[in-house]
């Protein structure tokens, strides 16, 4: 119910932002706006004459020179003006995002430690765990890659054309082209409370793998530190709720400021994204229970008949979790044995939430395109693999699709202010994902049921 409610704050504040943001854009910003634009085609104008000038000692060509340079001053001041207009709504979106920040390192570390520390029991499963390990592996990879290629096709920000905050403007993005001296540095810790600090990502999940593997391998004494973990990782998801309830406020700033800068134009760009997004959710299903079918065969269609139930509360209520009992009986009704569904299920809402991939790269290289950042085939490809570790600490956290997003951005130096975009439209968003993280998670517990001859006819 109260994320229901939640939900329902937030789309308050999205409409409530939109009109706000219209007024504000036609009564304090426009003219600014005008101030802009006229500058900008001036600027234009004097390059194309620039061009044309072969001789940059004569008199006509410095003239050039210093009006071109009295538009930028004027573009500028105008532009720092519209950003002192726009402020007090952005500090609404920044006390959010900063908060988000500050529990990604200690949620990914509890998280991951907690989880790392079940999946150490690999040895009494068995041949269980390494098939399933596998089949979660192999789906966040297939769910990654198509987010990927969709966006690549569909490019659905690239109408937005979001200047890059100044900050950006003087480093642009090559910080994203990482050497493999830079990236070994990037990856593995000198200290774990410099990883902290620093909320270096990569550097807490590759020291919370050694640390949940460490407390599997003592036994009974790591079993006291895998209860503490479970305890501090629900005190922060805790914390994670607290945060969540300023959502609407970050909505409503984020919105307001968005429309208010760029007008009610920008509007159609987040219908297309939404409409692309849900298109290429429609993709991962037929996916997914293609590669149910070669295992199941004609079964798989049984099985998405049973669970289509389960798939609406996840819908509904924009959660997984909600499903969950729903998904753990028809599971059973379907033939798979409790013993494989109380094990592989359990372990997918942690590992194996393939909506929430897709929308990763998805959502991250969206950004990358509303800002006008060119990603090279290699970058993208860094993007998802970084997408695929780090996501593993934050599944099943309210949002978590957000929380990996804001921790990765900065590693590509897309502007993070940038996830103020998509936090409005994000329920909407989330409805699709949490419905496909359900198909993911079913379909894998009655593959390796099947895999394990424990699926009854």
């Amino acid at each position: 119910m109260q994320k229901s409610k939640l939900t329902l704050y937030i789309f308050i504040a999205l409409i409530s932002g939109v009109i706000a943001g219209y007024l504000y854009n036609v009564y304090v910003i426009n003219t600014i706006n005008t101030r802009i634009s006229a500058a900008e085609a001036n600027i234009k104008v004097i390059d194309a004459r620039l061009a044309t000038l072969k001789d940059s000692t004569t008199a006509d060509f410095k003239l050039l020179k210093s009006n071109r340079t009295v538009q930028v001053s004027l573009r500028k001041a105008s532009d720092d003006l519209r950003e002192d207009k726009l402020e007090g709504f952005n500090i609404l979106s920044k006390i959010f995002l900063n908060l988000i920040k500050m529990i990604v390192g200690p949620l990914v570390f509890s998280t991951l430690v907690v989880g790392v520390a079940k999946v150490g029991d690999i040895k009494a499963v068995g041949r269980i765990g390494g098939k399933t390990l596998l089949w979660f592996l192999s789906a966040t990879l297939v769910s990654l890659l198509l987010g990927m290629l969709l966006v690549n096709l569909f490019q659905p920000g690239i109408e937005m054309h979001l200047r890059l905050p100044d900050s950006h403007l003087a480093t642009g993005i090559k910080k994203s082209g990482i050497s493999l001296k830079d990236f070994v540095d990037h990856v593995f810790p000198r200290s774990f409370f410099e990883a902290m600090t620093n909320n270096e990502i990569l550097q807490i999940v590759v020291f919370s793998i050694f640390f949940g593997i460490a407390t599997a391998a003592i036994g009974e004494k790591g079993e006291i530190v895998i209860k503490a973990m479970d305890a501090i990782a629900h005190i922060i998801l805790k914390i994670t709720g607290y945060v969540m309830m300023l959502a609407p406020l970050a909505v409503f700033g984020a919105i307001t400021a968005i429309i208010a800068k760029q007008g009610l134009g920008i509007l159609s760009t987040y219908a297309i994204f939404i409409g692309e997004f849900y298109f290429s959710l429609t993709v991962l299903w037929m996916v997914i229970i293609f590669a149910g079918f070669l295992v199941l065969r004609q079964r798989v269609f049984t099985l998405v008949s049973r669970i289509k139930d389960a798939m609406l509360i996840a819908f509904s209520t924009s959660t997984s979790e909600a499903a969950y009992p729903k998904v753990l009986l028809e599971l059973e009704r379907f033939g798979c044995n409790n013993k494989i569904v109380s094990f592989v299920l359990p372990l997918g809402y942690s590992f194996n939430l393939d909506g929430s991939m897709m929308y990763m790269t998805f959502a991250s290289l969206f950004l990358a395109q509303a800002y006008n950042m060119h990603l090279s085939l290699g970058q993208q490809v860094t993007m998802l693999l970084i997408l695929m570790l780090t996501s593993k600490g934050v599944a099943g956290v309210p949002r978590a699709s957000l929380v990996v997003i804001a921790g990765t951005l900065p590693m590509f130096n897309i502007p993070e202010a940038g996830l103020a975009l998509i936090i409005g439209i994000d329920p909407l968003l989330d409805m699709g994902r949490s419905a496909t993280n359900v198909l993911g998670n079913a379909m894998a517990t009655a593959v390796v049921s099947k895999w394990e001859n424990e699926l009854k006819e």
